[in-house]
Parts: C-alpha cells; structure tokens; sequence
C-alpha cells in the first residue's frame, strides 16, 4: 500500500507512512499494517468475491484484530476498485470506525513474482510451542500466516507474560531452498527483533492442507508451528 486517506464527509486524512501489505489468493485475503511510528499493528484474513460488471469486490472478514482488540463476527464490505499504471485504487465508502462513518481510500502497488510453491495461500495456526532448553511453552495466541507470488505475512493475536493481549504482525519475501527448506526477510514488523532480518525456516508439508514449520529464534530458542490451510 503507498497511501491511505480516510474521509468523514468534511476533510480528507491521508497516512503515506504506514506500512501495510495485502494478498489475493485463491479464494482469500489477508493483510498486514503496522505504523513505524509507535508499532502499532493490525491484521485482517477472509473471503472474496469478485464480480468484473460493477468493478467491485466483496469482502468477508472472518479474523481481525488491532492493537489490543479482535474481531470474529463476521463483516461484509464492498470494495469499488480501479486499475492504475502499477496496481489498483480500492474505495469502501462507508466504513465505521468508533461510531464515526468514513470513506476510506487505499493505493496500492503491484508487488510479487510468478512463483509457485505448495505454500500459496491462506494458513491458520493450530498449534505451536517455544522450546527453550528442557523447558517447553505453548503459545497463547491466534495467529494466521499468508504466502503467494514470493511474499508472506504472518498476524498474530497474542497473550504475553503478563496476561495482556496485544497485536503483532511481520510481513516480507521468501524463497524456496530445498523441498522442506525456506529462507525468510521480514521487511516490515512489529517486532524489531526480526524487522529487517532473514531467517532459515524448515517446513514439512502433511497433503496438501497442513504443514509444520520449524525456526530457531535469534535468542536461542526453537519455535514449532502446525497450521492448517484456511478453505471454504
């Protein structure tokens, strides 16, 4: 995304600084936003449907959640698009946001290669674990995790050592190393401690509709994460 500009019917708001990837894939979408200026992150995964006669798109979210918040009620937007030079222009033009109704107009850029890989598309995570040592901690969280065209995303809803729940995002490129080997640069993320660096993520698929992955963590642990692939 290069810009978003938001419109209550008197003035226009336009943000250029947040970072915000999104992801058509099959049947679903995802997206992920995070605001380099104090962290603040959101994430958002559902359904589509297109229809080339009105220029628009229907979105379903079925998972959202920013800063401190989730949502899973199910919501309904349609999404008037525009082809541009290098991308598209979507416009929703009643969107509600604390109790205020806006226009909200985004920009965006065509990013991405032709790669394919057993990846592409939507995943929900079903479980994980940390392991530190002998020590093995579960994560409390709700996290889903994209991949297509070379770029991934993952956003994660997540309770810490505190009891506090907060939001947190990564998104950037990946590339194939061997069948069961992947490389991963998060360009953009919540968390500093990976913003900008590249990790070596092992992965196992289970058919065609799960897989494992396996990352040791800068800090000397091992993450372990089961997904399952989001379908209709």
């Amino acid at each position: 995304m290069n810009t978003q500009t938001l419109n209550d019917g008197t003035k226009d708001t336009k943000y250029s600084d947040l970072k915000q990837l999104k992801m058509y894939t099959g049947h679903f979408y995802m997206y992920t936003q995070v605001n380099p200026k104090d962290s603040a992150s959101g994430f958002g995964v559902g359904s589509y449907t297109t229809n080339n006669d009105s220029g628009t798109i229907t979105e379903t979210v079925v998972y959202r959640a920013s800063d401190s918040t989730f949502y899973d009620a199910a919501a309904q937007y349609v999404l008037n698009i525009t082809r541009t030079s290098d991308g598209y222009r979507q416009v929703i033009p009643d969107m509600l946001m604390d109790s205020t109704k806006y226009t909200l107009t985004e920009d965006y850029q065509t990013s991405g290669d032709s790669t394919k890989t057993p990846l592409d598309g939507v995943w929900k995570e079903t479980h994980s674990v940390v392991i530190n040592g002998h020590d093995t901690v579960v994560n409390q969280r709700v996290q889903y995790k994209a991949y297509y065209a070379g770029y991934f995303m993952f956003g994660q809803y997540v309770k810490d050592s505190a009891s506090k729940y907060h939001t947190g995002i990564g998104f950037g490129t990946f590339k194939m190393l061997t069948d069961n080997q992947m490389e991963e640069t998060d360009l953009n993320s919540t968390y500093a401690i990976i913003a900008g660096h590249t990790f070596n993520v092992k992965f196992q698929m289970d058919g065609d509709d799960h897989y494992s992955q396996t990352i040791l963590n800068g800090d000397g642990t091992t993450g372990i994460e089961y997904y399952e692939r989001v379908k209709k």
